[in-house]
C-alpha cells in the first residue's frame, strides 16, 4: 500500500511536469507575472505590489487621531500584560495533533504575503519599559531596562491629518506569487538564479542554496553567540528565511522543488532556453504553492474551516493585507511553537542534537536557533531532511493563550539587548499600527458583542477565571479597552477564535479572488483545465517526497496532522525542562574598543594646525637663517679683521635664561671683548682700569663655570666646554695684567654658590632703575611709592643702590640714545666731575636738577658748558658745529660740512653775529630769545621715568610750536605753518585753532560719529550685510530643512544637533569659498572701479573682505568638522536601521544592526578622506597666510596659497558623493570660478612678457630704484600698483609694489626697499658685481596695473596724503601726476593736496626728497603743501628736541628751506598731531564738504589716522573719508 502511494506521488509529479512541458512547446501565450506584484490588477496596478498600503478593516485608532500611538497609562504595560497573558506550562500538545511542520509552514506563508517588521524611516522608537524587578530582564530591580522596539514602515504621504492617518506599507507582495521563493524583485530573483537550465544557484551541495552573498537577506545577530553579518546565511527569496533554522528548512524545500521541476522540464525539452525553463518552472511551483496554502494548510490551521469555492477572478477585489491580519490574527501561530524541535531519519531514529556548550539534547532548542550561522546540527542537505521529517512527526503546542518562554523571555532582540518578548512586541506592534480594540473589531465583523471579560471565552473562564480577572484589572475592567491581539488569544482554544478566523478567512479569500494570475483562473492563459486539476492533486507530502530523501511511507500523507498509525511518532511531548537552557540576554556597546582610537584621531586632527605651525616655524627659521647669512656675507667685506686669539664659551645671563654661545677675546690693549658667534660685539671690558681681578671658579659639575667680578658693572659668567678651555682663558688673563702689576685673585667654590654670587645684567638693571628713580624722586618730589620705596629693602641692597655709579652706556641707555652719541659724550664728560669714567649718585643728581627744574638761563648755560670743552667761555665755529651735530644725531641723521656751515651761518645771521668767530654764552642765550617759552618747559626725558610731580604738564598747558592766526606775531619766524613764497599768500594751517563753538556734548558727538561712520562705510556695510546675510540665509535654510522639514530622513530622532550644525555650516562654506575668489580678481576689480559699480561696492576693501570671508570660512570649517565628529560618534553607536534612513543611497538596512566603525567614515568613504585632506591643506594655507609667516616667507605663503586649486577639487569631490544630500557646491562655484578663470587668463596673457629694465639705482636706506620699459597699451592711474617677478629669482614668485612713476611718463618706475629675503636678493642682483656677471639688467615679468583707494585722490577737492616709511611710494606718483596735470591746465576736481611725510630720519628715503623738490619747483599754483615729520627724536618738549627745533627754525627763516631735507616744506620733530591738523583744515577750507584722507604705511600709522578721522567726524563740518593701505 505504501509503495503504491509513493509510486502514485511520483507519477503525479511527472505527469504535471509533462503536461506543462507539452503545453509550453507551442509559443508562449501567457503573461509572465512581475516579481514585484505590479500590474497584477490592471485597473489598479499598485494593488498587492511591493510597498502597497495595508488595507484596514476598520479605521485607525491613534491617540491624536493621526499617528501617535496609544501608550501607558491609557493602556497596560506590554511586558506586564505579556507575562500575565501568556505565562503557563509548556508541553501541552495540540488537541487536534497539528504538527510543528504546520506551524513553520504557516510562518513561511506569512513571509510570503506580508512584511511590515522592517523598521520604518525616519526611525521612531516605542521602546517597552520593563517593570521594575522583572525576573528575566531586570533581576537587579533597576527600573531602567527598555526592550527595544522600532515602529514599522509607513507611507510618508499619510499621517498628515485625522482624515489621513498613518498607513503602514507591505514590503513584499500581497499575492501568493512565490515572492518567498524567488524574491520580491527582478534583481533579487536574478541574484538567486544560476542562469543555466532554469535552475536556482546551489551552494556547497547541489540540493542546498548558496550562502553568505548578502544581497538582501535580513541578517540579524544570533542572540546566543553574538554572530552577525551575512556569512553563513542562506540566500533565499524570503528575506526573513534565516530567522530560525525551521523557517530556513521550509525555504530550502521550495528552493529544491523549483530545481526539481526545472530539471524535469530540461530533460523533456533540452532545446529550451534558460529563461523559458525558469519561467515555466516558476509558474508551476507558484501554482503548487497556492494550492497547498489555501486548500491544504489553511483548513488545517483554521480547524477545517474552508474558503468558499473559487468564484473566478474578481478585478475589483483588493488583496491588500490588513493590519488586523498582519499584527494580530496571523500572530496566533506563536502559541503553537514548541520549546524545541525534533530531528529524525527515515528509520524513525530521533537524533540527539549538540548544544552550544557541546552537551547533547533530544531536540533543537527554539530560543538558541535564531539566526544561526554556525549550524552544528543542520549542515548538510540530509540534516535538512532529518529536520523536516522530525517536524512532520512532532505535535505542536496547543492553540491557547500560553506561549513558551523561548518566545516570551528569550525571543531574539538587537545586540544592544539580545533578548526580547515576542508577545509584548506583538502587542506594541498593534499599537504602532493603530489597531482598534477587540470589541470594535467584533462589531465591525458582525460578530456577537461581548459585555465583559468573562464572555470572551466561557471555557477559559471556567478553567482559569483568575487569568481573565487579572487581565480585566490591567484594562480597568473596561472590556472596550481590550486590544485585538490579547482578546484574540483569550478567545482561541484549540483553534483560532471567531475574530481571528474571520480575519484570516477574509484575507486569504481576497488574495485568491483578486489575483489575476491565480492558478485556477482560466482566463489568464497560464494553465489548461487539465493542468489545473493536476495541480489540485499535488500535496505538500508530494513535494517533500520529491525533494527529500524520505520515501512515501516515511511521512504521513497529511503532513500538517499526525494521527495514530502514522509513521514515527514523537518520543514525547517536549517541554522546556527537557532541553538545554536558553542563553541570557547580553548587552553590547557599539563603541567598545573604539574609544581610544577615536580620541587619538580627533587629537591628531586638532594637531594639524600645530604641525603646519611647526613646519612654518622651520621654514621661517631657515629663511631667517639664510637671510642673516646673506646679510653677513654682504657685510663681510667691510668688517674689521677678527683677533686671532679667541676662546669659545657660553655666557650665563640668569637662572631662567638659556646659555648664550659667545667668543671671548683679549686684545693687546688689555680689553676683553665678548662677541656673539657671528662676530658682533656684545660687551667690552677694560681690564687695565681695574685694580684687582677677582676670578671665581667652580670646583664641581665638571669644573666648567668661571665668574669674573666687574666693579661698577654686572659680572661676566662663562661656561666652557671643559676644564682645559677654562684654564686656557685664565692663562690669557694673566699676560694682559702682569705688566701693570695687577693681582689676580682666584677662588674656588661650588657652582651653585658661584651663580648665587654673580651680579647678573637683570639685577644690575634693577639697581640702575632704582638709582634713577630715587634721583628723580628728590628732583621732582615724587612720592616714595612711585619711585620705589626702599624702606623695606635690605641695608645691603640700599647701599648697593646709593653706591652705584653709572657707566657711559648705562647713562646713554637711560636717555634712550646710543652710547657713542656726541650728545651723550658731551653731557657725560660735563657731569663726570671726578673724571673716573662713572657717574655717582650726586653727580647724576646735580645735572638732573638743572635739566628738570632749572631756569631757561641755567639750561642754556648747561648746554653751552657741555660744548665748551676747553672751558674758555667761548664756542668756536667748530664747537658750535659739533653742538649742531649732537642734536642732529638724535634723528639718526648727519649734516655734511657744508650743511653745518650753512646752519651756523643762518643762526649767526639771525642773531646779527655774522662776523664773529667766537660765541659767548650771552650770544648763545640771545639766539634762544624767541624760544624762551619752549625752553622753560623743556626737560630731559629719561627712559623708564615718567614726568611726575607738581609741575607735570598737561597737553593743553604745553606750548604749541604752531601758533594760531590771531596770536600776536612780531617775528616772521613764528609763522611756521605758512608757506613762504614770494607774492603768494596761502591759508594758514593751524594745529590747534580755537573751535569751542563746535564742541557738543558727548552724546551728540557719538551720534555724529555714528552718522559719519555709516556715511563713510555705507558701501562696506551693505556688502558685508549682503555677503553675510546670504551666508546666514543658506545656513539657516539647511538647518530648518534638516531640523523640521526633512522628517523622512530620520534626522530628528538621531543626530539632530550634529547634522544641523554640519549641514548648516557646509551650506555657508559652499557659498563663501567660491565667492571668495571674486575678491582676488584684480583685473576685474580694476575694471569695475572705473564704472558706476564703484559707487556701490568698496573695491578698496577687497582684500579685507577676502580675509574676513576666509576667517569666517575656516571658523565654519572647524564648526563643520566638529559637527561631523559628533555625527560620526553618533553613527558609530547607532543601529544600522537608523543609518540606513539617513543614508538610503549608501547603506541598506539588512538587519545586521552593527554600524560601521568610526574609521570607516573617515578613511573608507570619499567624504571622509577628502574631508581629512581638506583639513590638512587648510592647516597649511591658513598658518602660512598669517601676517607673521607671510612677512617672513612670502614664497611659502604664495606656494601654499596655490593649494586653493586642490581645495576646490577636493571640495567638489567631498560633496559629490552625496551621502546625505545632492551635491550643491558646484552650483555656487560655477559663476565665480568662470570670472576668476577669465581674470587669471588676462594675467597670464601678460605675465610671460619679458620687460627690460632701463635703469637701476641702489639708493640709501636699502632702497632699489628700478626704471623699466612701459609695455605697449599699458594704461594706469597714479596710485595704482603692479606685481613683478624677476626672471633670475624665479618666474612664479610675484610681489606687489606701487608705481612711483606718473602716468604721463614714458617709463615705469618702482622704489623697492630691501626688508626681506626676496627684496634683498633683488637688490643684490643690481649691484655692480652682479651686473658685470650678467652683462645686462635682469629682466622682469609684469602683472597689472591694479587699482586701489589711493587713485581716488583726484575725486576730492581737498586731499590729504599721509605716507609712512616705504608707504610713501603711491604718493610720489600722485604728486608728480598732480603737478603735471596743473602744468598743462588739465581740469581736475582736486584743488589742494596736503602731503604729510612721516619718516624716522630724513635720510631714510632721500630719493623722495628729490621727487618732492622737483614737485616744489614745478608747483607754481601752490597745489601741494608738504609737511615732513621726523619721528626718531625724543618727546617734543625734551631739551634736545627743543635745541634741534631751534636750529631748524633759524635755518628756515633765513634760507626758506629745511636744514635737514633741503626742501621748502616745513620739517617737524615728533609724531604728527592728526586731530589738530585735520581740525585746522576744517577752518581753512570751510566750503569743502568732503575731504579725502589717503594713508599708506605701517598699521600703527593708518590706525592713528583712522582714529583722527573718526574724532573729526563727530563734528558737524567737513567729512573726512579715509582710504588706507598697510604694508
Amino acid at each position: 500500500m505504501d509503495l503504491r502511494k509513493r509510486v502514485w506521488s511520483i507519477c503525479a509529479m511527472v505527469g504535471l511536469v509533462l503536461i506543462v512541458s507539452e503545453h509550453s512547446q507551442s509559443e508562449t501565450t501567457w503573461e509572465v507575472p512581475r516579481f514585484d506584484g505590479w500590474y497584477n490588477s490592471l485597473g489598479y496596478p499598485r494593488r498587492g505590489a511591493v510597498g502597497s498600503h495595508l488595507t484596514r478593516l476598520v479605521p485607525a485608532h491613534y491617540w491624536d487621531g493621526v499617528y501617535q500611538p496609544l501608550r501607558e497609562p491609557l493602556l497596560p504595560n506590554p511586558r506586564r500584560l505579556s507575562r500575565l497573558l501568556s505565562r503557563g506550562p509548556s508541553g501541552l500538545p495540540s488537541t487536534r495533533n497539528q504538527t510543528v511542520l504546520s506551524l513553520f509552514f504557516g510562518y513561511h506563508v506569512a513571509f510570503e504575503i506580508l512584511d511590515s517588521r522592517t523598521p520604518g524611516c525616519p526611525p521612531e522608537f516605542m521602546n517597552i519599559p520593563v517593570p521594575k524587578g522583572d525576573p528575566i530582564f531586570d533581576p537587579t530591580a533597576t527600573g531602567k531596562v527598555l526592550l527595544p522596539f522600532q515602529r514599522g514602515p509607513w507611507d510618508k504621504e499619510s499621517g498628515q491629518s485625522p482624515s489621513n492617518p498613518r498607513t503602514q506599507v507591505n514590503l513584499v507582495t500581497a499575492w501568493i506569487d512565490g515572492s518567498s521563493i524567488y524574491g520580491p524583485s527582478t534583481s533579487w530573483s536574478d541574484s538567486l538564479r544560476s542562469f543555466s537550465r532554469g535552475l536556482l544557484s546551489s551552494g556547497f551541495e547541489w540540493n542546498m542554496p548558496q550562502e553568505g552573498i548578502g544581497h538582501s537577506m535580513w541578517s540579524a545577530a544570533d542572540p546566543a553567540t553574538g554572530e552577525n553579518g551575512p556569512q553563513g546565511l542562506y540566500e533565499l527569496g524570503n528575506a526573513w528565511a534565516n530567522e530560525n533554522m525551521f523557517t530556513a528548512a521550509e525555504g530550502i524545500i521550495w528552493f529544491r522543488y523549483h530545481n526539481y521541476v526545472a530539471s524535469k522540464l530540461h530533460e523533456e525539452h533540452p532545446e529550451w532556453s534558460d529563461e523559458k525553463l525558469f519561467q515555466n518552472a516558476r509558474k508551476t511551483v507558484v501554482a503548487t504553492f497556492q494550492n497547498i496554502v489555501l486548500y491544504e494548510w489553511l483548513p488545517v490551521y483554521l480547524g477545517y474551516k474552508k474558503l468558499p469555492p473559487y468564484p473566478g477572478y474578481q478585478k475589483f477585489v483588493d488583496p491588500g493585507i490588513s493590519p488586523e491580519f498582519q499584527a494580530a490574527a496571523m500572530r496566533l501561530g506563536i502559541t503553537m511553537a514548541p520549546p524545541g524541535v525534533y530531528m529524525r531519519n527515515r528509520t524513525c531514529h530521533f537524533r540527539e542534537v549538540i548544544n552550544i556548550d557541546g552537551s547533547s539534547s533530544p531536540a533543537l532548542r527554539l530560543c538558541n536557533s535564531f539566526w544561526k550561522r554556525q549550524r552544528i546540527n543542520v549542515k548538510t542537505g540530509q540534516d535538512v531532511d532529518d529536520l523536516i521529517m522530525g517536524m512532520t512527526s512532532q505535535i505542536a503546542e496547543k492553540v491557547d493563550n500560553v506561549v513558551v518562554e523561548d518566545l516570551t523571555d528569550y525571543m531574539y532582540g538587537p545586540l544592544r539587548f539580545t533578548r526580547s518578548d515576542l508577545v509584548a512586541m506583538t502587542i506594541q506592534r498593534g499599537r504602532d499600527f493603530g489597531l482598534r480594540s477587540y470589541t470594535e473589531i467584533r462589531e465591525a465583523l458582525d460578530l456577537p458583542p461581548v459585555k465583559s471579560f468573562e464572555d470572551i471565552n466561557s471555557e477559559l473562564n471556567h478553567t482559569n477565571p483568575q487569568l481573565l480577572q487579572d487581565i480585566a484589572e490591567l484594562y480597568d475592567r473596561d472590556v472596550s479597552k481590550l486590544e485585538l491581539f490579547p482578546g484574540g488569544l483569550l478567545e482561541s482554544l484549540d483553534r483560532p477564535g471567531r475574530v481571528f478566523s474571520t480575519i484570516i478567512l477574509d484575507q486569504f479569500e481576497r488574495i485568491r479572488n483578486g489575483d489575476r494570475f491565480w492558478f485556477e483562473n482560466k482566463q489568464n492563459g497560464l494553465f489548461t483545465e487539465e493542468e489545473i486539476n493536476t495541480i489540485r492533486n499535488v500535496t505538500f507530502h508530494d513535494v517533500l517526497i520529491a525533494v527529500t530523501s524520505a520515501e512515501a511511507t516515511d511521512i504521513q500523507n497529511n503532513v500538517f496532522f499526525w494521527k495514530d498509525g502514522d509513521p514515527c511518532p514523537q518520543p514525547t511531548q517536549l517541554n522546556a525542562s527537557m532541553l538545554h537552557p536558553c542563553t541570557n540576554a547580553t548587552k553590547l556597546n557599539y563603541f567598545d574598543g573604539s574609544k581610544a582610537g577615536f580620541g587619538i584621531f580627533i587629537i591628531v586632527l586638532f594637531l594639524f594646525p600645530v604641525v603646519s605651525f611647526l613646519v612654518a616655524c622651520m621654514v621661517a627659521y631657515l629663511r631667517k637663517y639664510r637671510y642673516k647669512k646673506f646679510q653677513r656675507r654682504r657685510k663681510a667685506a667691510g668688517r674689521a679683521e677678527e683677533p686671532a686669539a679667541e676662546i669659545t664659551a657660553y655666557e650665563w645671563q640668569g637662572h631662567k635664561k638659556p646659555l648664550h654661545p659667545v667668543s671671548v677675546v683679549i686684545d693687546e690693549k688689555r680689553r676683553l671683548e665678548v662677541l656673539d658667534r657671528s662676530g658682533s660685539p656684545l660687551r667690552s671690558l677694560n681690564l687695565g682700569n681695574q685694580g684687582n681681578l677677582d676670578v671665581l671658579l667652580s670646583n664641581d659639575c665638571h669644573h666648567k663655570a668661571l665668574l669674573l667680578k666687574v666693579p661698577k658693572e654686572y659680572d661676566l659668567v662663562l661656561f666652557f666646554d671643559d676644564e682645559s678651555k677654562r684654564t686656557a682663558f685664565v692663562k690669557h688673563l694673566r699676560p694682559g695684567v702682569t705688566d701693570i702689576g695687577q693681582e689676580i685673585k682666584v677662588k674656588e667654590m661650588r657652582e651653585k654658590e658661584l651663580l648665587k654670587e654673580a651680579l647678573t645684567k637683570e639685577q644690575r638693571a634693577q639697581i640702575v632703575e632704582t638709582f634713577i628713580r630715587h634721583a628723580f624722586s628728590q628732583v621732582l618730589e615724587i612720592e616714595k611709592r612711585d619711585a620705589g620705596d626702599m624702606s623695606g629693602v635690605s641695608h645691603k641692597k640700599a647701599r648697593k643702590v646709593l653706591q652705584c655709579e653709572l657707566t657711559a652706556s648705562e647713562f646713554a641707555d637711560a636717555l634712550g640714545l646710543k652710547s657713542d652719541s656726541l650728545f651723550v659724550d658731551s653731557m657725560f664728560t660735563l657731569a663726570d666731575k671726578d673724571g673716573n669714567g662713572y657717574l655717582s649718585f650726586q653727580e647724576f643728581l646735580d645735572v638732573m636738577v638743572i635739566f628738570m627744574k632749572g631756569s631757561p638761563e641755567e639750561k642754556s648755560k648747561l648746554m653751552f658748558s657741555m660744548n665748551n670743552i676747553d672751558g674758555t667761555g667761548f664756542l668756536s665755529k667748530e664747537e658750535f658745529a659739533r653742538m649742531l651735530r649732537s642734536f642732529i644725531e638724535i634723528s639718526n641723521g648727519s649734516l655734511s660740512k657744508s650743511q653745518a656751515e650753512d646752519g651756523i651761518k643762518a643762526m649767526m645771521q639771525a642773531a646779527g653775529f655774522d662776523y664773529k668767530e667766537k660765541i659767548t654764552w650771552e650770544d648763545f642765550h640771545f639766539l634762544l630769545r624767541d624760544h624762551e617759552n619752549e625752553l622753560q618747559f623743556a626737560q630731559l626725558n629719561v627712559k623708564g621715568v615718567e614726568k611726575q610731580g607738581k609741575k607735570r604738564l598737561s597737553r593743553d598747558q604745553r606750548v604749541s610750536f604752531i601758533l594760531p592766526a590771531n596770536s600776536s606775531d612780531n617775528t616772521e619766524g613764528q609763522k611756521i605753518r605758512r608757506r613762504k613764497k614770494l607774492a603768494v599768500n596761502t591759508p594758514n594751517v593751524y594745529v590747534k585753532p580755537k573751535r569751542e563753538q563746535y564742541i557738543r556734548n558727548p552724546v551728540q558727538q557719538k551720534i555724529q560719529q555714528f552718522k559719519r561712520f555709516i556715511e563713510n562705510y555705507r558701501r562696506h556695510i551693505v556688502c558685508f550685510t549682503v555677503v553675510y546675510g546670504i551666508t546666514a540665509g543658506v545656513a539657516l535654510e539647511r538647518c530648518y530643512y534638516y531640523g523640521l522639514q526633512a522628517i523622512a530622513t530620520g534626522i530628528p530622532e538621531t543626530s539632530v544637533v550634529g547634522i544641523i550644525v554640519s549641514r548648516g555650516s557646509a551650506a555657508s562654506i559652499s557659498f563663501l569659498f567660491p565667492y571668495m575668489l571674486l575678491t582676488v580678481c584684480r583685473n576685474l576689480i580694476t575694471l569695475c572701479r572705473e564704472t558706476f559699480l564703484n559707487r556701490y561696492i568698496p573695491f578698496d576693501a577687497a582684500i579685507d573682505f577676502h580675509r574676513f570671508m576666509a576667517m569666517t570660512a575656516i571658523i565654519l570649517t572647524v564648526v563643520h568638522s566638529l559637527g561631523h565628529v559628533v555625527n560620526i560618534y553618533i553613527f558609530s553607536i547607532s543601529d544600522l536601521s537608523i543609518l540606513s534612513c539617513l543614508f538610503p543611497k549608501v547603506l541598506a538596512n539588512n538587519g545586521s544592526e552593527l554600524p560601521f566603525k568610526w574609521y570607516w567614515w573617515f578613511f573608507e568613504t570619499v567624504p571622509g578622506m577628502t574631508g581629512v585632506l581638506l583639513l590638512f591643506v587648510f592647516a597649511f594655507m591658513y598658518v602660512f597666510a598669517s601676517h607673521y609667516f607671510r612677512r617672513i616667507s612670502f614664497r611659502g605663503f604664495w606656494l601654499t596659497h596655490y593649494l586653493y586649486v586642490v581645495v576646490y577639487i577636493l571640495t567638489v569631490i567631498h560633496g559629490s558623493f552625496a551621502l546625505l544630500q545632492s551635491p550643491r557646491f558646484y552650483i555656487y562655484l560655477i559663476p565665480p570660478a568662470l570670472l576668476f578663470l577669465l581674470d587669471k587668463l588676462i594675467s597670464l596673457s601678460r605675465k610671460k612678457v619679458e620687460i627690460p629694465v632701463v635703469r637701476a639705482e641702489l639708493l640709501p636706506s636699502d632702497v632699489t630704484h628700478l626704471e623699466f620699459k612701459r609695455p605697449q597699451g599699458f594704461v594706469y592711474r597714479s596710485g595704482q600698483w603692479v606685481r613683478i617677478a624677476c626672471l633670475v629669482l624665479g618666474t612664479d614668485e610675484y610681489h606687489p609694489f606701487t608705481l612711483t612713476s606718473a602716468p604721463h611718463e614714458e617709463t615705469l618706475s618702482l622704489h623697492i626697499r630691501a626688508v626681506g629675503p626676496w627684496t634683498s636678493q633683488l637688490r643684490e642682483l643690481y649691484t655692480e658685481e652682479n651686473l658685470l656677471e650678467f652683462g645686462s639688467y635682469p629682466k622682469l615679468y609684469l602683472d597689472g596695473p591694479f587699482g586701489e583707494g589711493h587713485q581716488e585722490w583726484i575725486d576730492y577737492e581737498v586731499s590729504v596724503l599721509v605716507g609712512g616709511g616705504i608707504g610713501v611710494t603711491p604718493f610720489a606718483s600722485i604728486l608728480k601726476d598732480l603737478v603735471f596735470k596743473s602744468s598743462i591746465r588739465s581740469k581736475i576736481q582736486c584743488k589742494k593736496v596736503y602731503f604729510i611725510w612721516v619718516t624716522r630720519t630724513q635720510r631714510q628715503f632721500e630719493w623722495l626728497s628729490d621727487i618732492i623738490r622737483e614737485v616744489e619747483e614745478l608747483d607754481t599754483q601752490e597745489l601741494v603743501s608738504v609737511h615732513t615729520y621726523i619721528t626718531q627724536v625724543a618727546e617734543k618738549f625734551d631739551l634736545r628736541t627743543t635745541m634741534l627745533y631751534v636750529c631748524e627754525r633759524h635755518f628756515q627763516k633765513v634760507w626758506n628751506r629745511s636744514l635737514f631735507t633741503g626742501l621748502r616744506s616745513v620739517t617737524h620733530f615728533g609724531r604728527p598731531p592728526f586731530v589738530s591738523f585735520f581740525s585746522s583744515l576744517q577752518e581753512v577750507h570751510p566750503e569743502v564738504g568732503k575731504i579725502g584722507v589717503f594713508s599708506c604705511g605701517p598699521p600703527g600709522l593708518t590706525k592713528n589716522v583712522e582714529k583722527a578721522c573718526q574724532q573729526m567726524n563727530k563734528r558737524d563740518q567737513a567729512h573726512f573719508i579715509h582710504h588706507y593701505e598697510n604694508f
